[in-house]
């Protein structure tokens, strides 16, 4: 099988977002062959260069999101006719779904709207050779101007005055960028079998042209929901005309690859409630939780309890949605139940900035909450809370961090899926967590949850399992259980060859399969993949009289049968 693995700011560079799971599943398919088309986040992530790639990737194109060249295409009079009537339809349509809000159903005419705008402009694209220029000029800022001055536009797109449509525009325009590209001819993606996005939004764009242009199947799996993040991201100082616009874009790309996919994935029943949504068909959707490389921590969990009983610890990237604070206020109350308590906030980096402010906030406040105790009248005092870098002698890599405490705690406000939380389990620890993202499903009753923002009781759950070392083993070797039977990278390979083959199985194969000396080969694909459309799905309304009987077996002719027939004869 030939997949193209689509991929933004991420594999196969050597940083990025999910470079780790693309690599583990790249090289656990040994089986097939792969297509990379990766666009590029950076002109840093350029500059780092590729990772090594197993031979079963043999081809590997990439282009550049975050920058666009001009590529020297002049339209005609007929092709800037077209340009402008498809974009005027696609400001329409992103108008539209201001006033709408959520994401249309996949049977809506604005979701139609949309399609037939983002398409036109693709093939116009293919056609023309490309719309850098086009999509930079006055042409679309004027196309944007009128759809929001229009009549029965929105209030909110009546406000927007020439920087705001210049700002929707720029967006815009970076958005669309992969329909320029080369690659959806048929030496490119449409000479693979399937397509599989590695992310939604703009990520899976070319994977959503190659459907429509060559009539490949598309798979799209978010770890987390692009819309989302988008959400997430939207910064304050945009004006509220401009988040509205990018939001309706989002959502509707979004809502146009859910309904173009033969399956979408997630990796936990969070990011399924955003995909459904976003207008995400139920039977589409499938869970294919994360994988996580299990030995290093596996390890750590088969060998003797060598931590310290009254130890509490925190490892994640320190920022503001962590809520380190209320963590800090529930140590001050476990302090007054336990005073032997101790607790450990290991940094992993990268928190930037706001992070790095963060945690001088968290330093001050750790030091007004917990001056140095001494533990007598010659001795030194000692803060029983200790901020740490991992990396350091005490914490040389993940799986010691999480070993080094009796009890590890998630005080999380903000979270997707919780991939430390997962570690701590592989490594056999008790483990408290606030209910918050898909802590919940990750758990699944191998640890305590407590609500967020709540230090009283992030403080009594804590004391409980602090005071029951019995409770904390069991738990721990549960939870370790649990991650070891959902959460490795060979469930993770295992599931989505599954979904590779069941999508192949319904949609035709138009290319021919090769032997070694360039002969076709027989049987390279199935027989029922040359047959146009779909099998038909098995009727599931009432059964008919006739029918429902039992089945009727098949039976020689009988002696008088045969003797009536011969007289017949005579």
């Amino acid at each position: 099988m030939r997949i193209g693995l689509l991929t933004e700011g991420g594999y196969p560079y050597v940083s990025g977002d999910a470079r780790l799971w693309c690599d583990r599943l790249v090289r656990g398919l040994g089986q097939h062959e792969f297509h990379v088309y990766a666009l590029s986040r950076d002109a840093r992530q350029e500059a780092e260069g590729l990772i090594p790639l197993p031979p079963q990737v043999s081809r590997v194109r990439t282009a550049a999101l975050w920058t666009a060249e001009e590529d020297g295409v002049s339209h005609g009079r007929r092709a800037r006719r077209r340009f402008t009537e498809c974009y005027a339809e696609l400001a329409a349509a992103l108008c539209e779904a201001v006033s709408v809000g959520a994401p249309p159903p996949s049977c809506a005419p604005e979701a139609d709207r949309f399609a037939s705008a983002l398409y036109g402009l693709a093939e116009l694209a293919r056609d023309e050779g490309g719309l850098v220029a086009a999509l930079r000029s006055e042409t679309a800022v004027r196309a944007l101007e009128r759809a929001c001055r229009a009549l029965g536009a929105p209030r909110a797109a009546h406000e927007a005055r020439v920087p705001d449509l210049l700002a929707v525009a720029a967006h815009l325009e970076r958005a669309l960028r992969p329909l320029s590209l080369d690659w959806y001819e048929d030496d490119g993606l449409g000479a693979v079998d399937l397509c599989h996005a590695a992310s939604g939004g703009t990520g899976a764009l070319p994977g959503l042209l190659a459907h429509r242009l060559c009539g490949v199947p598309l798979l799209v799996t978010e770890y987390g929901v692009r819309l989302r993040s988008h959400y997430l991201a939207s910064g304050t100082d945009e004006a509220p005309v401009v988040r509205a616009l990018l939001a309706a874009f989002h959502g509707r790309l979004a809502a146009e690859t859910y309904r173009r996919a033969a399956y979408v994935t997630h990796g936990n029943a969070h990011a399924r409630r955003w995909q459904e949504r976003c207008g995400a068909d139920r039977a589409k959707l499938r869970t294919v939780h994360p994988g996580m490389d299990a030995e290093r921590f596996a390890e750590v969990g088969e060998a003797p309890e060598g931590a310290d009983p009254d130890t509490l610890v925190w490892v994640g990237r320190v920022e503001p949605t962590k809520d380190l604070v209320s963590l800090l206020h529930a140590f001050a109350e476990i302090r007054k139940e336990e005073p032997r308590a101790r607790l450990r906030v290991i940094d992993t980096g990268d928190g930037g900035a706001d992070g790095a402010a963060y945690l001088e906030h968290c330093r001050v406040l750790a030091a007004q909450l917990f001056p140095d105790e001494a533990a007598g009248l010659h001795s030194i005092g000692d803060n029983p809370v200790s901020f740490e870098e991992l990396g350091g002698p005490e914490a040389p890599d993940l799986a010691e961090a999480y070993a080094s405490g009796a009890v590890v705690v998630l005080s999380s406000v903000v979270e997707g899926f919780p991939l430390g939380l997962v570690q701590a389990m592989l490594c056999g620890r008790a483990t408290v967590s606030t209910d918050v993202g898909a802590v919940v499903e990750v758990i699944g009753g191998t640890g305590l949850v407590v609500p967020p923002r709540n230090p009283r009781a992030l403080a009594e759950a804590c004391v409980a399992l602090l005071r029951d070392p019995e409770r904390r083993a069991r738990l721990g070797a549960a939870a370790r259980a649990r991650a070891l039977e959902l959460f490795t990278v060979e469930q993770n390979i295992t599931a989505f060859h599954g979904i590779y083959l069941e999508i192949v199985a319904q949609c035709p194969v138009r290319r021919v399969v090769l032997d070694d000396t360039g002969e076709p080969l027989p049987f390279g694909v199935p027989a029922e993949a040359h047959v146009p459309g779909r099998w038909p799905a098995p009727a599931s309304g009432p059964v008919p009289g006739w029918a429902a009987g039992p089945p009727v077996r098949a039976t020689s002719v009988s002696g008088a049968v045969r003797g009536a027939v011969t007289e017949g004869v005579r």
